[in-house]
């Protein structure tokens, strides 16, 4: 990343941001942020990283939940990540289930790729994270730098190393958010004392 360049790291929201629940977050009531999660969002953007979300939301398609629901779950996430001194940019959304063959429904590129052209930006090297095999399969395929959390989902591989073969080959494991979070900023600051020696 040049010194130009826009810092950008591409989150999940589900299992990442806020509690997964297998029934889906259907309304602003039952979106409830992980511990430490909005705060961890929060000494991104204050590092200088811009945060944007690419989620999965096919309970729209399904019938689960309408737009205004969605809206109220992100005017809450937003309203309790100002609260902590944070903001997400965009969230980037696929509304479609599973049977509708969209292209941005993941493990498929799509809303990465929706991402990088609404940025102008190539995705190679971007992080992203997320609780999902199909997080990391989206992301890579876009070129992006796969991070996995042990949270959510993703709380099934805690303790699996090495991770099953199904997941992109450079992926990289993380307790939670706060913990990716930690190791972006201390890598950031290595590789800037590496730059100023």
């Amino acid at each position: 990343m040049g010194g130009t360049a826009m810092k950008l790291v591409i989150l999940d929201r589900n299992g990442t941001i806020n509690v997964h629940r297998e029934d889906f977050v259907k309304s602003d009531i039952e979106w409830t942020p992980l511990p430490g999660a909005l705060e961890a969002v929060a000494r991104l953007n204050h590092a200088g990283w811009h945060v944007v979300i690419a989620s999965n939301q096919s309970g729209l398609g399904r019938g689960l939940f309408d737009m205004a629901s969605l809206n109220a779950m992100h005017a809450k996430m937003h309203k309790m990540l100002a609260a902590v001194g944070g903001k997400v940019d965009a969230v980037f959304y696929c509304p479609h289930s599973p049977d509708e063959n969209c292209d941005c429904r993941k493990p498929k590129p799509g809303l990465f790729l929706q991402i990088g052209d609404r940025y102008g930006i190539d995705l190679q090297g971007v992080p992203t994270c997320g609780d999902s095999l199909r997080d990391l399969q989206a992301g890579a395929a876009a070129g992006c730098e796969p991070h996995l959390l042990l949270t959510g989902m993703g709380a099934a591989c805690r303790g699996v190393d090495p991770l099953p073969p199904e997941y992109p080959a450079n992926t990289m494991v993380h307790d939670d958010l706060a913990a990716f979070v930690d190791f972006l900023l201390a890598r950031e600051a290595r590789d800037a004392m590496q730059v100023a020696v």
